[in-house]
């Protein structure tokens, strides 16, 4: 498998926060030649370890990318075969209506999300956007039939299949972040080529959209030396200022910021450099929203980096990238976990 194979069938697959289960087997399928074990933990994590050539006890790196996708979940029942829905993660409302959706039930439905038509609606509806709240699934079922096949707590994903655009760019569902997953992937071959003293533990992470809840569980279990999470940042787009966007196709952007250890931010930039991988600068001044947050705060505190994907229209169905952000994402972290011995590590205790 591709990387770009496998970006398309994570993209393509289904996995909201807390039900991220379907994932694993392809996952599994895929990384496990590139690996020496892989386990699934207590929550739902995939753990990955690709074991280093440095003599015991070696350092451990962790990197971390989430799988898991915002979504819906049925709440109740309309006559006429409808369903009302809530979200599961912090969805854009404004894209919903006129979407097509699949309902996990018994079986898997098709269905769309409909409203009151701007015929009909009552004087100022029209200049409003509307809420998750008037918003309705319409499966094509009797009620009867759909109360068979659909309960409540039911899951629902939006029926985005990943489509490719000029510039080897793609737009889908769920980008956000299993492009950085597919990273993890895209490291891992070519750390199949070089030599590296310490430990990978590459963890597909779980409900990062609903509180990071994967990531920490992840990061007790491994208690990493340091950790590098990988997800996405802002990609350029009209009205909005350069200074707060990553653009595509200009490499994976280096955040700084209160979550990210400075000699990691500066041995990751001297890399860059030193490789010609082309790389933006993020800066943070918040923690929270990522991995990141979690694996920093683990225990006694991990020295902990951020990569971002520059990604457009982030949380929506057309989440788009650019494929060679990926690749530079993948080698950066390779040439990264290449250049850490343990005078490095030790160097991490103190600013």
């Amino acid at each position: 498998m591709t990387g770009k194979d496998l970006l398309q069938a994570l993209s393509g697959g289904r996995g909201v926060s807390g039900y991220e289960s379907d994932l694993v087997p392809l996952l599994t399928k895929a990384f496990e030649p590139l690996v020496d074990q892989v386990k699934e933990d207590k929550l739902g994590n995939l753990v990955m370890l690709r074991r280093g050539s440095g003599s015991e006890p070696r350092k451990r790196i962790m990197l971390a990318a989430h799988m898991d996708e915002i979504g819906l979940v049925v709440t109740g029942y309309e006559p006429g075969g409808f369903l009302r829905f809530s979200n599961i993660g912090g969805i854009d409302e404004r894209v919903l209506l006129a979407q097509t959706v699949v309902v996990h039930g018994k079986k898997d439905l098709v269905g769309v999300i409909g409203a009151k038509p701007p015929h009909i609606q009552e004087p100022g509806e029209q200049d409003k956007s509307v809420k998750i709240k008037d918003l309705f699934i319409d499966v094509g079922l009797d009620d009867e039939t759909l109360k068979e096949l659909v309960a409540i707590g039911d899951m629902a994903t939006l029926a985005q299949a990943p489509i490719g655009l000029l510039n080897d760019r793609y737009a889908g569902k769920a980008l956000d972040d299993r492009a950085g997953v597919v990273v993890m992937y895209l490291c891992l071959e070519i750390l199949a080529k070089l030599s590296h003293t310490a430990d990978v533990y590459a963890v597909a992470t779980v409900q990062e959209e609903v509180g990071v809840r994967g990531a920490t569980v992840s990061t007790y279990g491994i208690v990493p030396d340091i950790g590098i999470a990988l997800d996405v940042g802002h990609g350029d787009i009209p009205g909005v200022p350069a200074y707060d966007t990553l653009p595509l196709g200009k490499g994976p952007g280096i955040c700084i910021g209160p979550q990210v250890h400075p000699k990691i931010y500066d041995r990751l930039l001297e890399l860059a450099k030193k490789w010609g991988i082309p790389y933006g600068i993020e800066p943070a001044t918040r923690p929270g929203g990522t991995d990141a947050y979690a694996i920093q705060i683990t225990q006694h505190g991990i020295p902990t980096a951020l990569i971002s994907l520059p990604l457009r229209y982030m949380h929506t169905p057309v989440e788009t990238l650019e494929w060679s952000d990926l690749e530079a994402a993948a080698r950066l972290l390779a040439m990264f976990i290449c250049s850490i011995d343990s005078e490095f590590v030790e160097g991490l205790q103190c600013f």
